[in-house]
């Protein structure tokens, strides 16, 4: 089955109810081993144009095709950002509450750049607002299952984080050698497992992640 191509009829019928700036929200990093979370988000308006030929959920496309993508996303957009919380974040406060910090992160770098965050409805993949419970002031989020799939801002979301995320992880390959992070960029691969029984977690590892993994043998 050939995949689903991503459109911009969901963000209309928002524009059809009265929304005039869409700020598109799509995480990656959320299971990954080693390395931050990232949150990443486009801004959109009812001027918006066709969409990026080829244009998918992150986690479909290959990545020289998510590298050539990226460019056309960010100037398709309005704004973007990406907003990131670390391992050592994960570890302390867990997931879902990282998850909201990054994506306020990203929220105010978007108010930097002159977004109007506040007068926009976001659209947020998957069926948890994860954002809400950390912003101090509330935002008008939208939910809705496999958004990265279907609607073309939430997929351009997807592949300028996954693109920033994985960047990251290949500058940080070559400065933790071993890990393989440069192909697996952190997540749970055979040889990431071996690499950590050899020589032990990383500064970057998710280490409460590890422990429920059974990798690790003293405490953390």
């Amino acid at each position: 089955m050939a995949p689903v191509s991503p459109s911009l009829r969901f963000e209309k019928s928002l524009y059809r109810e009265g929304v005039t700036s869409i700020v598109a929200v799509d995480e990656v990093g959320r299971g990954a081993l080693a390395g931050p979370v990232a949150v990443g988000m486009v801004v959109i308006d009812t001027a918006v144009k066709r969409i990026p030929p080829g244009l998918r959920d992150s986690k479909l496309l290959p990545e020289p095709v998510r590298e050539s993508l990226e460019p056309l996303c960010r100037k398709w957009s309005l704004h973007h950002a990406v907003g990131l919380a670390t391992a050592a974040e994960v570890d302390a406060l867990g997931i879902m509450r990282c998850l909201g910090l990054a994506g306020a992160r990203a929220l105010a770098m978007l108010e930097e750049q002159g977004a109007d965050v506040a007068g926009s409805t976001l659209i947020l993949d998957g069926n948890h607002d994860y954002l809400n419970p950390v912003l101090m002031r509330p935002a008008r989020v939208v939910t809705r299952i496999k958004a990265d799939r279907d609607c073309a801002s939430v997929a351009a979301a997807s592949v300028i984080a996954k693109v920033h995320r994985d960047r990251m992880m290949i500058a940080h390959d070559a400065e933790y050698p071993g890990y393989g992070w440069a192909t697996n960029k952190g997540y749970s691969t055979p040889e990431h497992f071996a690499a950590i029984d050899q020589l032990g977690p990383s500064a970057l590892h998710r280490l409460t992640w590890l422990k429920e993994a059974a990798m690790l043998d003293f405490p953390v």
